[in-house]
């Protein structure tokens, strides 16, 4: 994309779609792609900055996830090791240690972070499986004072309820990419199979965590639209992960994007979804530290931390310190 403008009319149209989103009004697509030409990066981070201040506050909403449920998914999605198909050598188990799980729940609560999630490898968790994991999430919820949340996948409604039962207070199931791009990713479920799953989560009165990841081919233009779609949704927490290519996936060789287009993603996406959390996932590792700041002053505010699924993420004392100098409470 080309990202040149002229300044003076740039900077006024800036100021005046930022007073519309301010007075509670939704940006259109049009302006949201004029946001993501705007040359000066600063002035649009800023102001979405200003946004995030006037809906979501200046606390980082922080969670964490335990990888509960690891590989052997018969899904083809392309950018993901536990994908069977994919010969990535990640780690293989149906169910996590109780052990384990208790002592990464009890380490994450004593670190400060509010929400833990268990997460599961598979299209679904099957129905005959949940009783054991919603065992888990009781434990949770009597040993702990987390705030629970779920991602086992495609799950119906009775699903839902039995986690709504066990403690579970959101569920988080990614819409990944714009409808559009898609198919080109995966072909074993579909965007609307994952919009069923949402509104599942819904009517079992759970909010919903749904995101994406960024970096996997798509254009600007898809970013945006797949933005909308989350907005259509009114989806809680919007987490952004940056796809971090991993050896035997498809997507192996796929040209890391550059940190201004990672920088401008999160700050576009504030305009379009301005009261909602918009979350630091996976992949920002690789991010320099000045532009995980620029992102935390520039409409992101919240973090998933500690170890992702199948990589490393920041260390949770390193994030403490970077919420701090970017002047947001923890």
């Amino acid at each position: 994309m080309d990202y040149n403008s002229s300044d003076s009319a740039d900077s006024r149209r800036l100021e005046g779609i930022e007073a519309y989103v301010c007075g509670g009004k939704a940006v259109s697509r049009e302006d949201a792609l004029f946001l993501a030409g705007l040359s000066d990066i600063d002035a649009l981070c800023d102001a979405a900055d200003r946004i995030r201040m006037m809906f979501a506050g200046n606390a980082v909403d922080s969670c964490s996830i335990v990888n509960a449920r690891s590989g052997l998914c018969s899904e083809d999605c392309k950018w993901c090791s536990q994908a069977s198909r994919h010969h990535t050598g990640c780690d293989v188990y149906d169910y996590i240690g109780e052990a384990e799980l208790m002592e990464a729940a009890r380490r994450n609560q004593e670190a400060g972070i509010h929400r833990f999630s268990l997460v599961t490898s598979g299209k679904a968790v099957p129905k005959k499986d949940m009783p054991r994991f919603c065992e888990m999430f009781r434990r949770l919820s009597d040993e702990t004072g987390l705030y629970l949340c779920a991602s086992m996948g495609l799950v119906g409604l009775e699903e839902m309820k039995m986690l709504a039962d066990a403690g579970v207070k959101r569920y988080h199931c990614n819409m990944e990419t714009a409808s559009s791009f898609f198919p080109t990713l995966c072909s074993s479920h579909t965007p609307e199979d994952k919009r069923a799953t949402i509104r599942a989560a819904r009517a079992a009165g759970l909010d919903v965590c749904s995101g994406g990841i960024i970096g996997m081919g798509e254009t600007m233009e898809q970013r945006i639209e797949f933005a909308f779609e989350l907005a259509e949704l009114d989806v809680d927490s919007v987490p952004i992960n940056i796809l971090n290519p991993i050896p035997g996936t498809p997507l192996a060789s796929t040209p890391l994007i550059s940190e201004d287009e990672i920088i401008r993603t999160g700050a576009v996406f504030r305009f379009i979804l301005p009261k909602k959390t918009i979350r630091f996932a996976g992949g920002r590792l690789r991010l320099s530290r000045e532009s995980m700041l620029r992102m935390l002053r520039g409409g992101i505010n919240g973090a998933l931390m500690g170890d992702m699924l199948t990589t490393v993420s920041n260390r949770i004392d390193d994030d403490r310190r970077l919420f701090a100098d970017a002047g947001l409470e923890f």
